[in-house]
């Protein structure tokens, strides 16, 4: 062990900032072999102020990150291992959410609004009404439909109804980002000189973001009523943004970013036309890379940018099948209705009895994403009966998981023409063998996962260490330390998965047209 460790020493090290929804994480990997060193992770707090809408503090959300790194650094150091070894920092990160702040006082202007969040809805019905049904032009140039998920509404959201970022805009003050840029600005400097950019697979979350073009749009942006100087640069995924400023790593080159989900294509090596790969974290999301074409999907997946590992490498795209709620459901149980302590907890008490007996749960706590994007579903439970407990209802929720998985692997085999043999999965989730397992048998394919399923920061790691400037990562085919998987194979008959999931179909259908829009969304100040 210590020959091992001694030998690590001599290794150049990549460290990769891993910041998600529920937790933020700092991970350093060995750039020969992959090998995960040391991390460190904190739970971040999600508010709810309202019923449907998810807020966060890019405070908090910083300060974790200084910590995660701090902490991470102190780790290696007990471990004999020298921190002047990281070479360079990747940052990947929940997409979608929203932040304006202050490039004068380097202060948030108003609280993060998360992807989960559901406020804008009206504000979604009512920009629908001015996209002509013969001429999707917000589609056909984002690859999204128009959605609650993505930025642009949620930063419309918040220059109609706070006054302090609308007063910020005026004065030329105001900067708009998603984590990844929030993140990027502070630790290059923040107000003295922070580097205000994102990337294309972040950019290509926001609605506002030619997918072609790879550049912000200005027709979008007339549509969004969007003022363009707020917006950060756009560059690749994998070049130097800036230096880190401040704390142990000070002086290291920030030099990968991507989307969580981009981050897991590329830790999971998916760079054929074809491979794909389905990460389980607060939501589920399976991407399937289609090479340097745009593939529009007829089934209700988006079309987003997979990649860009290069300022003068080709972009890739993705099919990607989004699934709002898979471990938030999870938390919900342990936070909300207090029937497990731990996420660990589940997985004992749905192998207490083996099957859900017959109920079924639609977790449509932000209404339904892929294939359905309809903002009116809501959550329900259905099939109860008095035989049902909480090992019942903690089986049904990682089925739901599981059911929501299978719908979007359909649609995906239904655009791609050639169905997939099996599926790379990754994320906290795939830490239940009986969720590994139940998913094998809805989709009657093999379920493989890495023995590492830190694939997300890997992924970003990958970048940050292939970087012009930096290469001490090749991501060259023949270099590639090739994963070792554990694989899940089906156990039931193809009959009885049937059954079970049109049964499940049946409860979506029910679970739909729940809410009508509540003119709820009044001036916040």
């Amino acid at each position: 062990m210590a020959a091992a460790v001694k030998e690590a020493v001599l290794e150049l090290l990549v460290g990769a900032v891993d910041q998600g929804t529920n937790s933020t994480r700092f991970l350093v990997f060995n750039s020969k072999t992959a090998e995960l060193l040391s991390h460190h992770q904190v739970e971040i707090k999600q508010q709810f102020p309202r019923e449907g809408w998810v807020e966060q503090d890019p405070k908090e959300i910083l300060l974790s990150v200084y910590e995660c790194i701090e902490e991470t650094c102190e780790k290696l150091n007990q471990l004999n291992i020298d921190i002047s070894n990281i070479k360079a920092i990747g940052v990947t990160n929940q997409r979608e959410t929203t932040v304006v702040w202050d490039k004068i006082t380097g202060q948030p202007l108003y609280n993060a609004v998360v992807w989960l969040d559901l406020r804008t809805q009206s504000t979604v019905e009512n920009l629908g009404k001015r996209i002509p049904a013969s001429n999707n032009f917000v589609k056909s140039k984002t690859g999204l439909p128009l959605s609650t998920y993505f930025s642009a509404v949620k930063l419309r959201w918040i220059l109609d109804n706070v006054e302090t970022v609308q007063k910020a805009v005026e004065e030329g003050r105001a900067l708009f980002g998603t984590i990844d840029s929030w993140l990027i600005w502070n630790l290059t400097g923040g107000v003295n000189g922070g580097i205000h950019c994102t990337d294309v697979t972040n950019a290509s979350r926001t609605m506002l973001f030619n997918i072609h073009s790879l550049e912000w749009d200005k027709d979008l942006c007339e549509f969004f009523e969007i003022p363009m100087n707020v917006l950060p640069n756009i560059r690749s995924c994998s070049e130097i943004y800036g230096l880190m400023k401040a704390g142990s790593l000070e002086g290291v080159p920030i030099s990968g970013c991507l989307g969580d989900q981009s981050a897991a294509l590329v830790g999971q090596m998916c760079f054929q036309d074809g491979q794909a790969k389905n990460t389980y974290g607060t939501g589920c999301f399976l991407l399937c890379n289609t090479g340097p074409k745009c593939v529009f999907s007829d089934n209700g997946l988006l079309t987003t940018v997979a990649y860009k590992l290069g300022r003068d490498k080709p972009v890739c795209y993705a099919l990607e099948g989004s699934v709002a709620i898979a471990g938030a459901l999870i938390r919900w149980l342990r936070d909300n209705l207090g029937i497990i302590k731990s996420s660990e907890e589940t997985e004992k008490l749905a192998k207490n009895v083996g099957t859900s007996y017959g109920c079924y749960f639609v977790p449509a706590f932000s209404g339904l994403y892929a294939p359905y994007w309809d903002p009116s579903a809501r959550g329900i439970i259905c099939g109860l009966t008095q035989f049902t407990n909480k090992n019942h209802l903690a089986f049904a929720a990682l089925e739901a998981v599981c059911f929501q998985t299978r719908e979007i692997l359909d649609a995906m085999n239904r655009d791609c023409g050639i169905p997939l043999s099996h599926l790379q999965v990754d994320g906290g989730m795939t830490n239940n063998e009986i969720l590994m397992q139940l998913q094998a048998d809805i989709l009657c394919i093999p379920v493989v996962k890495p023995s590492m399923p830190e694939t997300t920061a890997l992924g970003a790691a990958m970048a940050a260490g292939a970087a012009e400037g930096v290469g001490i990562w090749s991501l060259e085919p023949e270099n590639l330390s090739a994963l070792t998987m554990e694989q899940f194979n089906p156990k039931i008959n193809a009959e009885e998965s049937e059954v079970r999931y049109s049964v499940w179909k049946k409860a979506v259908m029910k679970s739909m047209g729940w809410v009508t829009t509540q003119s709820s969304e009044s001036d916040i100040s």
